[in-house]
């Protein structure tokens, strides 16, 4: 499966949220949560620093979220893979931070 992302405006110099295949916030950080959206800097140039802060927040919300359901305490490939996900968005909250900071934007 191909991930297409359109990026409009990114040409022009106008900087606005890309429409990531429709997706809202919640379901961009989900993606990122299963592995199916990598987050580099490559990726994250076309955000504006609103919109970092945005995904930012929403990264802090999944990761709540997931945390807030129950412990698979007797199944191990449920652990690891709510391990998994855990660590993905705190990896892709790491790379928001270092890129923000390298631009100079304040994340909130």
């Amino acid at each position: 499966m191909k991930l297409v992302y359109f990026y409009p405006g990114l040409y022009t110099g106008k900087r606005k949220m890309p429409n990531i295949r429709g997706k809202s916030l919640k379901a961009l950080t989900f993606d990122i949560a299963e592995g199916y959206i990598a987050v580099n800097p490559i990726f994250l140039k076309s955000f504006g620093p609103e919109q970092l802060n945005e995904i930012y927040k929403e990264i802090s919300k999944t990761q709540n979220d997931i945390r807030g359901e129950r412990f698979p305490t007797s199944d191990l490939t449920a652990i690891r893979l709510r391990n998994l996900k855990l660590q993905r968005l705190y990896s892709a909250s790491m790379i928001i931070r270092n890129f923000a900071k390298e631009r100079r934007y304040l994340l909130v």
